[in-house]
């Protein structure tokens, strides 16, 4: 008997394959998703409890139908993670809109699809855990991010407000915030699109920076495969936290930003405070 689902997008590769495979480990059912079935499957490894499936997170049919092949299958899904996603980068103004626009279908709208296709199974169930993939650019803007800490900072506000949705169901949802991890995050013509337009102003900049994102991949600090074990201990002990800050790099930057905050805070508190209509 299957006792405990999985459903996992963006299992093809990187971070996603780690999940699958640390989720197989500790004994659970996993049904892994990625644009190609087949090399999704290839990629995790054959496993009785493996169920490879074709989807593409945009599409929200593409969901519906995924969810229900899930459901035929094991008969109910318990853990959602929505990790599939890339990177467009580039300063706001060499972005073009069409890129910002594919950023925020995959990375925003892409789980919200997934997710609107789960949650009615897990009401059904009346337990479940929404575990979403975010990003310590979720919290903290970057340089030569805006279109992907946007995407990832939606991400945050509609994850916090969803949990008071389905808590009375029985359903708990944790944002994870990785720092740097050795994922294909930042393999070029994978994960990451580089910007489409050219602007005199950026130009030195843009080279400048595509050269030093391009030298740090695979010399992230993270190890993809602690995280994904971390994601199914968490999920184990059934006690979700809102949100799991993933690695010391996130922790640090984090805990930096927090301490702005707060003297933000301080700098114009009897300011702030005076803004009350009058007794």
């Amino acid at each position: 008997m299957i006792s405990t689902v999985w459903f996992i997008t963006g299992a093809g590769r990187g971070l996603g394959i780690d999940i699958a495979q640390s989720a197989l480990a500790a004994g659970h059912a996993v049904v892994a998703t990625g644009r190609d079935a087949a090399r999704v499957e290839e990629a995790v490894g054959t496993h009785d409890k493996l169920l490879a499936v074709t989807l593409d997170i945009t599409d929200p049919s593409a969901a519906e139908h995924a969810a229900q092949t899930a459901l035929d299958r094991f008969g109910r899904i318990d853990v959602l993670v929505n990790n599939a996603g890339n990177f467009y980068a580039g300063y706001f103004e060499t972005i073009s809109p069409e890129q910002f626009r594919a950023q925020m279908e995959t990375n925003f709208f892409g789980p919200l699809n997934v997710t609107r296709a789960v949650l009615p199974i897990m009401r059904g169930q009346r337990s479940g855990q929404v575990i979403t993939v975010t990003s310590t650019a979720g919290l903290i803007g970057q340089e030569f991010c805006a279109a992907y800490a946007a995407s990832k900072f939606a991400l945050e506000g509609w994850l916090e407000s969803l949990r008071f949705d389905v808590e009375p169901f029985g359903i708990k949802t944790m944002a994870v915030e990785p720092g740097f991890f050795r994922t294909e995050l930042l393999v070029e013509g994978s994960s990451t699109i580089w910007p489409a337009l050219d602007i005199d102003d950026y130009a030195d900049r843009t080279a400048t920076t595509i050269t030093a994102w391009k030298s740090m991949n695979g010399q992230q600090g993270g190890d993809p495969r602690k995280l994904a074990q971390a994601l199914v201990q968490i999920s184990d002990s059934d006690d979700l936290p809102l949100r799991f800050v993933a690695g010391a790099d996130a922790m640090a930057a984090e805990e930096r930003n927090l301490s702005t905050i707060r003297s933000q805070i301080e700098a114009h508190r009897a300011l702030s405070a005076s803004l009350a209509y009058d007794a």
